[in-house]
């Protein structure tokens, strides 16, 4: 009996997944994250409008009264509130009305790798983020006439591209806490404050000292300052900024991973 029954268990054994497989997973997971969203009007344009029409206002406009550096300003800044978006709402958003619909428990059935589905929506912010701070760059060189070098705009794309991973974190953290009709309007709470108390939308020099002081609390503060850096504006050591905004993302992609291990 025992020579019969340990083959018959062996050959129920589900066969892993080749590696070739699991990339080809990995692949498709993120194409088809990236073409649901390039193809959804309602989450591209809000994300591309806003700092778009921001930095036409202020960005082009002061640029021309204030001269190049506001304008050079601005697009570091610009491009930081811009890349937030796509983090917290194509992760945050989406997240929590997956979890409604059932698709995430559904996701968790299909004979794919555990982390294709998060790093499929990770790539997506970051291919977005690129999109976002491309059309600033456009503007900034078309309009603005704020003159970069190439090793000026490339540390800028690896910065909003990079840099939509802590928020991306932060999403999914508050994706994993509310529901889809109640996740948009808690990130708004989230999105718009920080962006004004990080100093996104005026200098800091023209805020109040107290909130001058509480700035580095945000990580889009962080992520600001590696931004102007990237423009040829900042002086700061970058790895402060880095450490900080590695250890944010760090932590909510824990706490994000807990919520659903233990509430789905």
């Amino acid at each position: 009996m025992n020579a019969v029954t340990v083959p018959v268990a062996a050959s129920t054994k589900a066969p892993g997944m080749s590696p070739r497989r699991a990339l080809g997973a990995y692949v498709e997971e993120a194409r088809s994250e990236c073409l649901r969203y390039m193809r959804a009007p309602g989450f591209m344009l809000p994300i591309l409008l806003f700092p778009g029409m921001f930095y036409l206002l202020f960005g082009v406009v002061m640029g021309k009264s204030e001269g190049a550096d506001a304008a050079r300003y601005l697009l570091a800044s610009y491009s930081v509130f811009g890349v937030m978006s796509p983090g917290l709402f194509g992760f945050g958003v989406s997240l929590a009305i997956e979890r409604d619909g059932g698709l995430l428990t559904l996701k968790r059935a299909l004979p794919m790798p555990p982390g294709a589905y998060l790093l499929g929506k990770m790539l997506m912010a970051m291919t977005v983020a690129a999109v976002v701070v491309g059309v600033l760059l456009a503007m900034a060189a078309g309009l603005a006439h704020v003159a970069l070098a190439p090793r000026q705009v490339a540390l800028l794309l690896l910065t909003g591209v990079l840099g939509v991973l802590p928020f991306c974190a932060l999403g999914m953290f508050v994706g994993t806490l509310f529901k889809g009709q109640a996740a948009p309007a808690m990130l708004q709470l989230i999105y718009l404050p920080m962006s004004f108390l990080s100093g996104l939308w005026f200098p800091l020099s023209m805020m109040p000292r107290v909130l001058q002081q509480i700035a580095p609390v945000w990580p889009s503060y962080h992520l600001d300052r590696l931004a102007l850096a990237a423009v040829g504006m900042g002086q700061d050591a970058a790895w402060p900024h880095v450490l900080v905004l590695v250890g944010f993302a760090a932590v909510f992609l824990q706490l994000a991973a807990r919520r659903l291990r233990r509430h789905g």
